[in-house]
């Protein structure tokens, strides 16, 4: 193997030779050939370099364990070929080298797109118990799990040729490049350095993606200035062959725009580019940079509310127990609930408190009654305040309801109070 060949990728050059370029980034676990149905419409307008990663699609198996080192071997494979400023799209991991490519050559990347990404994928932990697995077992058993996490049910039941062709891009990987891929994935954390991205950045998530769900995606719009965010629907992790027509239409309007804001514009003759009308049964949202930071200020907002109403120990249970089947709840709650309505001014806590207990006993939500009892001594009201509430309650929900929160509430405020305190409670009502 050459010295030239380690430190460059196996690439596909394809399309007008004077257009502009566009280099398209791969997911862990594919080839170029995930991007087959957006090239007959992108190579109208741009010139298309599609690369595999080390050891995937039968590339020499010269592993990289950091993005950082994709991206420099990317760097490098374009300068081989005498290509200084390009547009970048990647997914997953692909997203994830378009990270450090927009950091460590500012002056080379003229506009970005991130699709299924995020600032930081998973745990360290969880990808580094995939190289375990696959230390131990081979990657049959990932590639036999890669459609439902790729792709939505309907899809895979729809599509059976595409599962197949997915599982088999898995399964004929070479192992120590997927686990070093694994690697890199588990190093990856762009958090602290989002805002020192400087180029148009469109980021794109499947509705239905339950590896980066649009809350990582979210993430990603609030932390790059002048971001924006688009999500698919119908789509899981691997929006782009799930999605094909929508993710290309966004492509289209994004590069496009981009490259017509660029300083430095297009090298010349410049490509007759045709804009893509929005469409928006494709598309179910697109949001700006300032409309992504509203949601993360609220959430910031929500956050400390709730931790000072419910206290760290309830809040911390409760977010170390999420997992990407309730992150967006989890996100939603803070977002919505604390960070929309406990914060505004018009009515204190306590008064809060008071109609919030209140809701609960009519509603039967006895679990939630309890920590939100809790809340109320937090917000100042007394055991004889919360007795009253709940006296009231008996007379508009129910003896029923009463007697069961009374006996939720002497728990808690039996846990959270002194001996004296306890006794001014009173005892639970016993209905007939």
């Amino acid at each position: 193997m050459s010295d030239t060949t380690a430190k460059t990728l196996q690439h596909r050059l394809e399309g007008p030779e004077h257009a502009p370029l566009l280099v398209l980034g791969p997911a862990l676990g594919t080839t170029w050939h995930m991007w087959d149905r957006q090239i007959p419409e992108l190579t109208r307008h741009w010139r298309v370099l599609r690369f595999d990663l080390p050891g995937h699609g039968g590339s020499p198996a010269y592993s990289a364990d950091s993005a950082d080192a994709f991206a420099e071997r990317l760097l490098a494979t374009l300068d081989t070929l005498g290509i200084e400023r390009f547009g970048y799209a990647g997914c997953a991991l692909g997203g994830a080298i378009g990270v450090q490519l927009a950091l460590r050559a500012p002056q080379r990347v003229t506009s970005l797109a991130l699709i299924s990404s995020s600032p930081r994928f998973a745990t360290p932990d969880s990808w580094r118990q995939r190289g375990v697995v696959i230390r131990t077992n081979g990657l049959d058993p990932i590639a036999r799990t890669t459609p439902e996490h790729w792709f939505t049910s309907t899809f895979a039941a729809a599509q059976p040729a595409i599962v197949e062709w997915a599982v088999q891009m898995v399964r004929t990987t070479d192992p120590g490049c997927y686990i070093a891929a694994c690697e890199a994935l588990a190093s990856f954390d762009a958090k602290a350095s989002l805002d020192r991205i400087g180029v148009g950045t469109l980021v794109v998530a499947g509705a239905d993606d339950q590896v980066t769900p649009p809350a990582e995606a979210r993430a990603l719009v609030a932390g790059i200035p002048d971001a924006r965010l688009a999500i698919v629907p119908g789509a899981s992790h691997l929006t782009p062959v799930e999605q094909p027509g929508a993710v290309t239409d966004l492509l289209i309007r994004h590069f496009t725009t981009t490259w017509q804001e660029s300083a430095a514009g297009p090298p010349a003759p410049a490509p007759v580019i045709t804009p893509v009308p929005p469409q928006a049964s494709a598309v179910a949202e697109l949001e700006s940079a300032q409309a992504a930071a509203a949601r993360t200020d609220a959430y910031d907002a929500g956050m400390k509310v709730r931790r000072e109403v419910l206290g760290d120990a309830h809040v911390d249970h409760a977010t170390e127990g999420s997992d990407a089947f309730t992150d967006d709840f989890q996100h939603f709650v803070t977002r919505y609930a604390w960070g929309e309505v406990w914060t505004r001014t018009g009515i204190d806590r306590r008064t809060r408190s008071v109609i919030t207990l209140t809701a609960l006993v009519a509603r039967g939500h006895l679990d939630e009654l309890g920590f939100h009892t809790r809340a109320a001594l937090r917000n100042g009201l007394t055991p004889d305040e919360i007795k009253e509430v709940l006296l009231q309650t008996a007379v508009y929900c129910g003896v029923p309801a009463a007697n069961s929160a009374f006996a939720v509430a002497q728990r808690v405020i039996r846990e959270e109070t002194t001996p004296e305190d306890r006794r001014d409670a009173g005892a639970p009502v016993e209905a007939e």
